[in-house]
């Protein structure tokens, strides 16, 4: 029997006539959740989408925004037509709706960028001061603070030595900042933020969370928190439209020097002919750091992404995925040659993001095992995070299984059986 018919004879039952409850389904619509694709016998499968850390698909919600708002589509801001006045206020909007769904404080700003890794290298240049990240960082929280001159610290094998670690290196020499990850891209593993904010804010420093792998999975609150900055991409926010996000404490941005040079971060630009020279004068607020164009429907996107993930509740979204990743990792353990990886030993928080390793297979070769044979996309590599996974033992990379609204029980099991038949046939 197909992986297909396996799973429409599934949905086709009721519960009257079975003795088990039916598969855990998804939490939520996403777009593509039908799309059926090749697999190496000729036939075709529904695609078993577990690579929603790298890039998810948009909520069907999203959508509908997004094609509300192309109807109405002006420029922004400096318009004074209809259509203009309706396009800003869908953007500015976007924004508020943002700003209630982390929780920022009434003075934060919240500004749009192009993603996770633009909003740090902004966030980067506007820092009065050191800065102290973690080794085990995906790369757009460690090089832009390496260009800049960073101290790393080694994150030890536990949160708590982590802590400690990071106590020690701000005792020695305070910082301005200190910028961590909010949830382990390779591994899902989550830190206890409000311990670091605290910790940081002892020795006087900032803290800023890379909340890229985080915030689809978990609320924060700023607030409650005590973060200082936060940092987030829409493409992992079921709202691939290229826009990311950078909320926090406007001082530092109104101080520093826009981001980005143009039209909108500039209120007056004065000519002087006599010394052949160019007066600025520039906003405060997000437009000085959002010159150009901005992105109207990524930030659409953004805010329906937010409202329509906080309708589904807190405790909806973190219950379905952790019976879904404690499924996952039972069944791992049970495979021959199959190894899961893990950063720090005492770690009890985790989104849902596995990777791992099979024996006597490259992470190439069980991706593509995996896509061909059985329609399921993973990925492989080092994720962007060459450090921590050469750290982990595995200097070809490894194979990440990430779970998101869209993924049901069916396919996780599709997943452990695909495999089961690996590994029977590596023996």
């Amino acid at each position: 029997m197909s992986i297909a018919t396996t799973e429409r004879t599934a949905v086709c039952l009721t519960p009257t006539v079975r003795s088990t409850p039916l598969p855990l389904g998804p939490l939520a619509r996403v777009t593509g959740a039908d799309e059926y694709v090749p697999v190496s016998d000729g036939a075709t499968v529904r695609y078993a989408n577990l690579d929603y850390a790298a890039s998810a698909p948009a909520l069907v919600e999203v959508q509908a925004a997004v094609q509300e708002a192309l109807g109405e589509y002006a420029s922004v801001h400096r318009g004074a037509g209809y259509l203009s006045q309706r396009s800003t206020s869908r953007y500015e909007r976007a924004r508020e709706i943002v700003a209630e769904f982390v929780g920022a404080r009434a003075d934060d700003h919240v500004i749009f960028t192009g993603n996770t890794t633009d909003s740090i290298n902004l966030l980067a240049s506007c820092v009065p001061g050191e800065v102290v990240v973690l080794d085990c960082e995906h790369h757009a929280n460690l090089l832009p603070w390496k260009r800049i001159g960073a101290r790393v610290v080694s994150a030890p094998l536990s949160v708590e030595g982590t802590l400690e670690a990071l106590e020690k290196e701000l005792s020695r020499r305070p910082a301005a900042l200190v910028s961590v990850t909010g949830a382990s891209n390779v591994t899902g593993e989550v830190l206890p933020i409000r311990r670091l904010a605290a910790l940081a804010h002892r020795h006087g420093a900032r803290i800023a969370v890379d909340g890229a792998q985080l915030v689809p999975h978990r609320r924060i609150s700023l607030r409650e928190s005590g973060v200082d900055y936060l940092a987030f991409s829409g493409h992992k926010l079921y709202a691939p439209f290229g826009l990311g996000v950078l909320v926090g404490r406007a001082d530092w941005f109104d101080e520093a020097e826009p981001f980005r040079c143009g039209g909108g971060a500039s209120y007056q630009v004065i000519g002087t002919p006599v010394s052949k020279s160019v007066e600025v004068a520039w906003h405060t607020g997000p437009a000085r750091h959002e010159a150009g164009s901005p992105n109207v429907l990524g930030a659409v996107a953004i805010g329906a992404a937010c409202e329509a993930i906080a309708g589904l509740g807190e405790d909806a979204v973190s219950r379905h995925e952790r019976f879904l990743t404690d499924l996952l990792l039972t069944s791992l353990e049970g495979i021959d040659g199959v190894r899961t990886l893990k950063i720090w030993a005492d770690s009890t928080e985790r989104v849902g993001i596995v990777a791992f390793t099979v024996a006597g297979r490259t992470p190439r070769e069980v991706a593509e095992f995996l896509s061909d044979e059985y329609g399921i996309g993973v990925r492989d590599g080092k994720f962007c995070a060459h450090p921590v996974v050469d750290r982990l033992g595995c200097p070809e990379g490894a194979v990440r299984a990430s779970i998101g609204l869209g993924t049901g029980e069916n396919d996780v099991r599709r997943l452990v059986r695909a495999l089961e038949d690996l590994s029977a046939r590596t023996k």
